[in-house]
């Protein structure tokens, strides 16, 4: 079983470090390359003592929780791999970051995650370049746990070794969970890790018209990394080519409120589940184009009503 790092005092592990090192120029006069190794394995574990004991124990004992203590103490910033495995102490830190996000719910995301959102335009954090992230770049995106997490990741664990194509497991992810929030690092996970996840999401909204909402394209409310399907219907066929960017500024146009009985989010309660649609002023039938200026926000309920209220009246 490998040694784990014990944490101690910070200068006198400092001290036992620096004379290791300083006693080592005997050694590297040798021949012998074992007596090299056998020389160096004592200042190793004394470095991973020094860097588990800079968090101290009464704050986190564990290596898992100091590694969360750092990412706490540094949200929605990038934390390479390198410095949990400094705080962290251990070999295995890699699992003990996959137990944070999928046994106890925290939104960490990995940069390979962070970097395929940002593709698809749904990673909206100013501060970070996600288009220069990769695998051993992290960030914490929340500083809320999601108790709900385990039994999200049981799921998508069940979808994801189903024999459907990487849009169809994650629109079953995306189903088994309407209206409520789930991660980008858990549609990658459905989708078996395959990159192209998030244009499958993209279009299950833009070309399917799943109404697949995000902080970025109209939902303001909800957390970074975050995606919900808002209701388990799909949206009529012309308004399914609307563009995110068009999408975007309706939406912030009106406030996020439709604009007819003046809804918004803010409203939404289990009894009641509406979402916002665009609604076309000119219809497409009547060459009604997919454009700002003929496009308005509406709830789905009243989106609904005008339909049918048209339909009844036959066309003019």
């Amino acid at each position: 079983m490998p040694r784990r790092s014990r944490q101690g005092e910070l200068e006198t592990l400092r001290k036992q470090l620096v004379d290791l090192l300083v006693n080592f120029k005997v050694e590297l006069r040798s021949p012998n390359l074992r007596v090299k190794v056998l020389a160096l394995i004592p200042a190793f574990h004394l470095l991973r003592d020094l860097g588990s004991s800079l968090v101290p124990r009464e704050q986190a004992a564990s290596a898992r929780n100091r590694m969360l203590f750092y990412l706490r103490k540094y949200p929605k910033m990038v934390v390479k791999g390198d410095e949990l495995m400094v705080v962290a102490g251990i070999n295995d830190w890699p699992r003990r970051v996959r137990e944070l996000r999928v046994e106890q719910g925290w939104s960490i995301i990995n940069g390979l995650t962070a970097k395929e959102m940002h593709e698809e335009e749904d990673f909206p954090l100013p501060s970070v370049d996600a288009s220069q992230l990769g695998p051993d770049d992290y960030i914490l995106l929340d500083q809320e746990q999601d108790r709900e997490a385990a039994h999200r990741w049981n799921l998508a664990n069940e979808i994801r070794r189903q024999r459907l194509g990487v849009r169809d497991k994650v629109l079953a992810f995306l189903r088994a969970n309407i209206g409520r929030p789930v991660t980008g690092e858990e549609l990658r996970y459905v989708a078996s890790d395959r990159t192209e996840w998030a244009r499958r999401v993209r279009e299950l909204r833009t070309e399917q018209g799943w109404p697949v909402v995000t902080q970025n394209t109209g939902r303001p409310d909800l957390k970074v990394g975050s995606y919900v399907l808002e209701s388990d219907r799909q949206g009529p066929a012309h308004d399914r080519a609307i563009a995110d960017s068009v999408r975007r500024q309706v939406l912030r146009r009106d406030n996020y409120h439709c604009t007819n009985c003046d809804w918004d989010h803010d409203l939404w309660n289990k009894s009641d589940p509406r979402h916002l649609e665009l609604h076309h002023k000119t219809h497409h039938a009547k060459g009604g184009k997919n454009t700002t200026e003929n496009l308005i926000t509406r709830c789905n309920v009243c989106h609904d009503r005008v339909h049918k209220q048209e339909k009844e009246e036959g066309p003019t």
